[in-house]
């Protein structure tokens, strides 16, 4: 029973860094992220890279070329063309911050109902009363006891996608073109595998 614990434990460690680091180039076969293909005939195939938000767009490109390249080679053909090309952008908001409220985020206290005035914050045997102006200066007319307002930033992950299609021998001398071996020799340093 100890064990299992221990290993559950160790098993949640490696996805919270799974999650906080920015995808390997790796097959997106039990997430929506890495590289996945499908092929259209026998030569044209559509590939695509999905990477999180730590993932930047030239990694993205870079590792959808590389995965056209290496499915070149795995099936016998020495170059392949660039029909179609896209990458895209989703981006969201997310909170950076969290903070405790019993009720909602964002909780608003409003200090007219303390008192018999309405702008104080008042102490019925009148032996300090703060006015409204202390709290709305320095806490936004938040209730200082519990949490502000959130603070938000965007996050944006790619999705780099190519129709190729291969063919055998020499490239041909256009820019659409791509020999296999060379993306291959040329982007390898780039590729940064999953850790064992």
């Amino acid at each position: 029973m100890h064990i299992s614990k221990i290993a559950a434990g160790f098993a949640a460690l490696a996805i919270l860094v799974a999650c906080t680091t920015a995808t390997p180039y790796q097959a997106a076969y039990d997430s929506d992220r890495g590289y996945s293909e499908q092929q259209i005939e026998a030569n044209r195939f559509q590939v695509h890279f999905a990477g999180n938000s730590l993932t930047d767009r030239k990694t993205v490109e870079t590792y959808m070329l590389y995965r056209a390249a290496e499915l070149t080679k795995q099936h016998g053909f020495d170059h392949f063309r660039v029909v179609q090309r896209a990458t895209d952008a989703d981006s969201r908001v997310v909170p950076t911050t969290t903070g405790y409220s019993p009720f909602y985020s964002n909780f608003y206290l409003d200090y007219r109902y303390f008192g018999p005035r309405a702008s104080y914050f008042h102490d019925p045997y009148r032996r300090w009363a703060y006015p409204r102006s202390f709290y709305a200066s320095r806490f936004g007319y938040y209730d200082p006891f519990w949490d502000g307002p959130q603070e938000y930033r965007e996050i944006t992950s790619y999705l780099a996608s190519a129709e190729i299609i291969m063919g055998k021998g020499p490239k041909p001398d256009d820019p659409a073109y791509f020999d296999a071996n060379q993306v291959i020799f040329n982007l390898g340093s780039q590729i940064q595998r999953p850790e064992s």
